[in-house]
């Protein structure tokens, strides 16, 4: 809390909040000041010889700044992780071959201290595949090109390479005495990652080359396990692992490998043109304690930070530049509740659980159809009970031990001394918020001063005309069609194809008007076709058929088709093979004939002429280039965009909303914010309400129908200096960028849905989590998410039969009338505030019905 909070004796009904500040890890260099032996067996990880219930999450450290590193790693750790989990991408480090990149978003090593620092593990997924929605799958595409390649085989050429990277990665993480066995935080590496999901497409190779890829990774000596995820044949000593959305159901090769769950899949990624998934937490925590309760003891959430796709570092293709992946922290840092709320608490109760699930074999006594009961009692008379209905309708009364539970439907409940329920994973008691983006404007900064303490404002807007075709002295001519990626080599995600026709007038694919059909066949990822210098229309997808009349001139035409590229293949066998850009045919098609170009001589060139001349970097602000008029062009295909504004004051996230742009890539002052696309829409259906109830997928929740897939785009902080700042834009298909917008995210309300049949919380007395005391209510329980704030108004409070969610509540038949007065007192002018769900507070507006307490407060 601030230390200006301010401070009220409460009435006996009210309970302050009970939750004391977990002792902190003492700092890196005292935890991690002694080298620690990590091994396993067939029940966890032991370190120092010790076993570990082990809570881990995924932060990928590219896809943030290191400025915003320490805040969500800390937050990670508030939320009961002990490990942080991530890949490391192979393309951002060498993105030449043998020259290394480690600065900036791209420094690995900093990371792993940060969290270090934090007192936190470190999981390094190597891989050097890491699929991860990641351009290319985290590959170079220079490997592509070494003669004789086959990647993810037993092919000689790319073993060298990846046990060359692989080498490096190990070495500088030893140079810097980062593994657990060095007293630093790593304590579990991987090499490959979901190999087996597609193994049989490599026949017998695969085979040797999983043996092999596990002798080169243990003959590197970390003095740490290695794991293998979704490979049911790693070999000893590899520990192979779970990822999916349940993996309770997992067994490990070998009865001597503990069940480890590398991604738990906190909601999905998301896709330009797509719906936005998202998974309630009700039935992530449900998978969690369906682990631990089948005897797993490492698990990992994929993603606990999801971030943003800066750059071209997005793979595919389409996929969007946010990787928000409803990760319980938010892609701008921002604390998603009540997701993270909810797991903080699951987690407790699970470290509640730890010497039983460590020590104990379970049993598994009968409760009836769709219960299960696994409970962990050791000799010492530790005991430990999982009590769950698997059922999707409704909710069952069981007895255990003597006692009456109920258990709702698809839930878990967790009593860490076989009695006492302290947790039910349907049964949310953390509260949620709202997040509102809060846009400068001049109406903003009238009505809202202290919200908004600077417009933010984009001025003397200057342009670069983008010329159609070829422009670049580095083009080239060959006949034929030629693949996208093997021309380009990645380098941009623009290809010109470029043709010249002469037309007499009497050709057989002509009409009487000099009228034809262009069609042209492309395996994508976007198309636009220009006819002598004039757009004539564009496709999009993986597999483009483009029909459309277009007219000629008597004389020498010029057909240029540009082709684009959004993010490269990063899943499958084989899929360095999956190709792009135009493969033909391209004829020219009329009543009476038709004219295939496909095998004519054509002049490419790769990337953009803007590119070239670097129009996006700070050197090039003040070009010559740049052109200054009355009114800018708006609407029209390739062209460059340059502005200046101030950032806005305060530390909130910013994000800039490019509604009126259709699609194109944003720098800040030099620096790439990824591919910005809002033309680029949802389906209208496919949006329906979603039940936590019954087996999750990636298309079962979705939102944001008929909607762009990503109006906003998030700029972070230390991309923004004071004073003037610069914003570059190529917009290719059309755009108005004086619509263009700023706003900074906020958390608008705080709320909480508590009913009396809620497990009252916990109230630790250590960090073990051995002593506890129950609270004998239901407790609801708000906390102003920023320091130095204070609730400021209670918008709505209702105990009875409330229904709605955080911003959206409503009163039921049945309600008390001193609710909002009661939460009013309890809470007004505090940091934070715990209020008894119980009608001995509210009275008793209903008998016989069990009630519940909504409540929605602001914070300022």
């Amino acid at each position: 809390m601030a230390s200006s909070s301010k401070q009220r004796t409460l009435p006996a009904f009210f309970f302050l909040s009970c939750f004391l500040v977990l002792v902190q890890f003492m700092g890196a260099r005292n935890l991690f000041s002694m080298a620690a032996n990590v091994t396993y067996n067939r029940r966890a990880l032991l370190i120092d010889g010790k076993p570990r219930v082990l809570i881990s999450g995924s932060i990928h450290y590219p896809r943030s700044t290191p400025e915003m590193w320490p805040d969500l790693i800390q937050k990670s750790k508030d939320g009961g992780l002990d490990v942080v989990e991530t890949y490391v991408f192979w393309d951002l480090h060498e993105p030449v071959r043998n020259q290394y990149d480690f600065e900036g978003r791209k420094d690995l090593v900093r990371f792993v201290k940060t969290v270090a620092e934090a007192g936190l593990y470190v999981h390094l997924r190597i891989g050097p595949y890491v699929c991860a929605e990641w351009n290319y799958g985290g590959f170079p595409v220079w490997l592509h090109f070494i003669p004789g390649i086959k990647f993810r085989t037993d092919n000689g050429p790319f073993k060298a390479e990846m046990q060359r990277f692989t080498a490096k990665i190990v070495n500088l993480m030893q140079q810097e005495n980062l593994y657990a066995s060095q007293g630093g935080p790593i304590i579990l590496s991987q090499i490959e990652n979901e190999y087996g999901n597609i193994q049989s497409a490599y026949g017998q190779a695969a085979k040797s080359y999983i043996s092999w890829a596990a002798s080169m990774a243990t003959s590197l000596e970390t003095g740490v396990p290695w794991v293998m995820c979704q490979q049911a044949d790693a070999p000893d000593p590899i520990i192979n692992t779970c990822n999916g959305f349940y993996c309770d159901q997992f067994t490990p090769n070998s009865a001597n490998k503990p069940k480890i769950w590398t991604e738990n899949w906190s909601g999905w990624f998301l896709l330009f043109g797509g719906r936005a998934p998202y998974r309630p937490v009700e039935d992530l925590a449900f998978a969690v304690a369906r682990f631990f309760q089948r005897g797993g003891t490492f698990q990992n959430y994929y993603m606990y930070h999801g971030g943003t796709n800066f750059g071209h570092t997005s793979g595919g293709p389409f996929i969007a530049t946010s990787y928000d992946y409803d990760a319980p922290i938010d892609e701008y840092g921002i604390i998603r509740q009540p997701k993270w709320g909810h797991l903080r608490d699951l987690h407790k109760a699970i470290k509640l659980c730890e010497e039983a699930l460590l020590t104990a074999d379970p049993t598994s006594p009968s409760l009836g159809p769709n219960l299960e009961a696994h409970v962990y009692k050791t000799a010492s008379g530790r005991c430990a009970a999982f009590l769950a209905n698997i059922g999707t309708q409704s909710e069952a009364t069981v007895t255990f031990n003597g006692k009456t539970y109920q258990l709702p439907a698809w839930s878990v409940s967790i009593l860490p001394d076989c009695q006492n329920v302290v947790f039910n994973t349907a049964q949310i008691n953390s509260q949620a918020t709202t997040v509102e983006a809060l846009y400068l404007t001049s109406e903003t900064q009238a009505s809202d001063k202290a919200a908004a303490s600077s417009i933010v404002s984009l001025s003397d807007w200057t342009f670069v005309n983008e010329p159609v075709g070829i422009s670049k002295s580095n083009a080239f001519k060959e006949k034929g069609l030629r693949e996208q990626i093997n021309t380009t080599t990645d380098s941009s995600d623009y290809l010109w194809y470029s043709i010249s026709i002469d037309i007499n007038g009497n050709e057989s694919f002509l009409s009487s008007t000099l009228q034809s059909t262009l069609h042209v066949e492309s395996l994508g990822h976007v198309l636009h076709v220009f006819v002598n210098g004039n757009h004539s229309g564009s496709a999009q997808g993986t597999k483009i058929t483009f029909d459309k009349p277009i007219f000629f001139t008597q004389g020498s035409n010029k057909i240029d088709l540009l082709s684009a590229t959004v993010g490269l293949q990063n899943y499958g066998a084989f899929f360095e093979l999956t190709g792009a850009g135009i493969t033909g045919p391209v004829q020219l098609r009329g009543q009476s004939g038709t004219l295939d170009l496909s095998s004519a001589e054509w002049t490419y060139q790769v990337g953009l002429k803007g590119e070239e001349s670097g129009l996006y970097g700070s050197s090039s602000v003040n070009s010559s280039e740049w052109v200054s008029l009355p009114s800018i062009p708006k609407n029209q295909p390739l062209i460059w965009y340059k502005s200046s504004f101030s950032a806005p004051e305060g530390n909130d996230p910013i994000v800039i909303d490019f509604t009126g742009m259709g699609k194109g890539e944003a720098w800040i002052n030099g620096q790439s914010i990824g591919r910005y696309w809002p033309t680029n829409v949802a389906p209208q259906n496919g949006c329906n309400s979603c039940s936590y109830k019954g087996s999750y997928n990636s298309a079962k929740c979705q939102k944001n129908c008929g909607k762009p897939s990503q109006q906003l785009y998030h700029l972070p902080r230390s991309m923004v200096q004071s004073g003037s700042n610069t914003l570059v834009l190529f917009e290719e298909m059309g755009g108005n960028p004086e619509q263009i917008s700023f706003a900074i995210k906020q958390v608008k309300s705080i709320c909480g849905l508590v009913s009396e049949s809620h497990p009252a919380p916990l109230v630790e007395s250590n960090l073990s989590f051995k002593k506890t005391t129950m609270n004998s209510t239901a407790l609801l329980k708000l906390e102003c998410p920023y320091p130095n704030q204070l609730i400021s108004s209670i918008n709505f409070a209702s105990f009875g039969t409330p229904s709605g969610q955080c911003g959206s509540f409503s009163h039921g038949q049945c309600r008390s009338v001193r609710a909002l007065d009661v939460v009013k007192q309890g809470c007004l002018g505090l940091k934070s505030c715990s209020i008894s769900v119980s009608t001995n507070i509210f009275g008793d507006p209903c008998e016989r019905v069990i009630k519940s307490l909504a409540v929605e407060a602001s914070c300022s």
